[in-house]
């Protein structure tokens, strides 16, 4: 498999997924595509259909050139702040890639520290295929552990809002209380709880 290529670089996409909720990991995902098998329908995973991410997922994972999936947990998010355990999940994803790339393009504004030459891209996930596709994998990677996660703490809805702070979720908090699943160092888990300051 030929993985696709920029001005003749080897290039891979990086995205994460859940940076916004308030429970589950953040994901991050890296994908290198094939310059000879094109996947079509690529988009911001956030703008597709909950089954055409899960259709897309399976032709990105057996057509392209290289990819990998990785996650900071819900205590290194509150260690290391949502955007620290975000950099560190995407370090985590391109560092399993089987295939080295000459080039990193990660979604936004801010890159992890990588041995490879890499970029920050606004709005990648809308223009760069490869981001697209990371984006993709880390969105339905994410969404199956927030089913997981439903199971073992049914009463937060966690298989409606994925852990982010609809209305229902703001209010089965105030009900319940946190769950292992929350992440304690976001204000409106700290305001609605108040223990963060004492665990």
């Amino acid at each position: 498999m030929k993985p696709a290529t920029m001005e003749g670089l080897l290039i891979c996409g990086v995205d994460e997924a859940g940076r916004g909720p308030l429970a589950g990991p953040v994901f991050a995902a890296c994908v290198m595509l094939r310059d000879d098998d094109p996947i079509s329908g690529l988009a911001d995973s956030k703008k597709l259909s909950p089954a055409r991410r899960e259709e897309l997922a399976v032709q990105i994972r057996s057509r392209a050139a290289a990819w990998a999936i990785a996650s900071a947990s819900v205590d290194e998010i509150d260690a290391y702040n949502i955007l620290g355990a975000s950099l560190l999940a995407m370090r985590r994803a391109v560092e399993q890639l089987a295939v080295e790339p000459h080039q990193v393009l990660v979604d936004g504004l801010h890159c992890p520290r990588l041995r490879f030459p890499v970029r920050a891209v606004v709005r990648g996930d809308d223009t760069v295929a490869a981001i697209s596709a990371a984006s993709i994998l880390a969105k339905t990677a994410r969404d199956a552990v927030m089913l997981e996660l439903h199971a073992r703490y049914p009463d937060y809805g966690f298989d409606r809002h994925k852990g982010y702070p609809t209305p229902d979720h703001l209010a089965a908090l105030r009900r319940c209380g946190v769950s292992p699943a929350h992440r304690r160092s976001f204000a409106p888990v700290r305001a609605l709880c108040g223990d963060y300051a004492d665990t």
